[in-house]
């Protein structure tokens, strides 16, 4: 029997996580796998398709889930390696539940799972852990009924081109495209989704390797964009694309290797669909710039703010419609891909802009730099109740030039007489206390991190 706080350790808001060897092994995967699969026999499904990225550890574990789902009567679809998007079109097109294994960007020694329902709708702690975590402390009965069946099944090529048919490059001016794959599982389907389209690849660290030899698989942190940068202006290419390690995350750097931020690419892909669907709903998270609403509202469409987190993200785009939805952290989600996240399917969005007019990236993406942002800091506390009286010290310390506050997620306030505003809110997973700034320049930013800053770390 497992303890409630080994297990809880490891099972987070939105997904498994932790150490392997330390945190998890194949027996409690494959516990989960079974917990996994009472969760969804519970609602009426009958298979579960299982991918994994290029981690030393993932192709056993998956195995070991695997076997846990066929314990309890499901059937089991092994796609091999994936990423995570290609798991979500796995879910979405064979109307099955999901497993993937995968620590996204984390180090070498982690790993973890990715769950999802049929149709790629999210399993977390409010739709589905909590009940997983009630059955792995209590212990998993043995099923009276007969064993799950394991089938192998490729879907690379059938991902590849459905994504070529949601976004066509045929017909788009030739384009260099540097691509850093972070060793992860960019490296693997970068090259069949954009085999045969008017694009030169010039790839970095594209070999698959879960030990990340050169760099972090984490394009969040400036260092590992580095790279990147240096290797996008040396080869001359029009555009850069960092991935992160299970490729559901995509960062853009421009010609002259300097980052282009999430909000931007926000931005310019809901004034595409904006374009193509009028009038549509465009979700954004309450991180991403002022300047995504703005564009949202220019191009006639119908900005919704949600929380930050892709359950949260995913939960709006069903109950509004969303054609399009965007986060500040480069997850974006899209209605044609069952409102799942695809970082690929980003940049082909991206690719599509740039290669069907003649600017520099650089230039056609000023329009929608409109502000400054601190990028998001974190700062340590001890426990929540520390998180809560540092969050009620910055509202005082800002009470008389507050315009507006809201409580969405953590504390958003507007500052009177400046488009400048500020969100602080917790951690959902890590005891951090996390800080986003917005303003009109980089003083303005840099003044308030440096006020605000003070008040939590006091």
């Amino acid at each position: 029997m497992r303890t409630r706080e080994s297990i809880t350790a490891v099972i987070k808001a939105y997904d498994v996580r932790g150490v392997v060897g330390v945190d998890i092994d194949a027996d409690f995967i494959r516990e989960t796998g079974a917990a996994f699969a009472r969760l969804m026999h519970s609602e009426g499904e009958t298979t579960v398709a299982v991918g994994h990225d290029m981690r030393d550890t993932s192709p056993e574990l998956s195995r070991a889930f695997a076997e846990g789902v066929t314990s309890q009567g499901l059937d089991v679809v092994l796609l091999g390696l994936t990423s995570t998007d290609e798991l979500y079109f796995a879910s979405g097109t064979l109307e099955c539940a999901g497993a993937m294994f995968t620590a996204s960007h984390n180090p070498a020694e982690y790993n973890g799972i990715k769950l999802c329902r049929k149709g790629a709708r999210p399993v977390g702690q409010d739709s589905g852990l909590a009940t997983i975590i009630d059955d792995l402390e209590a212990g998993i009965p043995a099923f009276e009924g007969a064993t799950g069946t394991i089938t192998e099944k490729d879907l690379l090529q059938a991902y590849s081109d459905y994504l070529n048919e949601l976004v066509d490059l045929k017909g788009i001016r030739p384009l260099k495209v540097a691509v850093d794959a972070a060793n992860g599982m960019g490296g693997f389907t970068v090259p069949e989704v954009f085999k045969g389209l008017p694009l030169e690849i010039a790839p970095l660290y594209f070999e698959l390797d879960g030990s990340f030899p050169n760099h972090e698989a984490n394009p969040l942190e400036p260092a590992n964009l580095v790279d990147l940068q240096k290797f996008t202006v040396e080869t001359g290419s029009d555009i850069g694309l960092a991935f992160d390690g299970d490729a559901d995350r995509c960062f853009v750097v421009d010609e002259k290797g300097q980052p282009v931020s999430p909000s931007a690419i926000c931005a310019i892909v809901a004034q595409r669909y904006l374009q193509k669907l009028p009038g549509s709903t465009i979700i954004h998270n309450l991180i991403t710039s002022k300047a995504v609403p703005e564009v949202i509202a220019e191009n006639g469409g119908k900005a919704v703010r949600t929380r930050v987190g892709h359950s949260f993200i995913k939960a709006k785009m069903a109950e509004t419609g969303a054609a399009f939805g965007g986060e500040h952290s480069a997850h974006y989600y899209f209605t044609e891909f069952f409102n799942a996240d695809s970082g690929i399917l980003a940049a082909m969005h991206v690719l599509a802009a740039l290669g069907t007019q003649d600017k520099p990236l650089s230039e056609m993406m000023a329009e929608y730099n409109r502000y400054y942002a601190s990028g998001e800091l974190n700062s340590r506390l001890a426990n929540a109740e520390a998180q809560k009286e540092r969050t009620e010290a910055v509202l005082a310390a800002f009470a008389d030039r507050t315009e507006s506050v809201d409580t969405l997620d953590g504390v958003t306030v507007e500052l009177k007489g400046t488009p400048a505003w500020f969100n602080v809110r917790a951690s959902n997973t890590e005891p951090l206390l996390r800080l986003n700034v917005e303003g009109t320049s980089e003083q303005e930013v840099a003044e308030l991190v440096e006020e605000i800053l003070g008040v939590i770390r006091a």
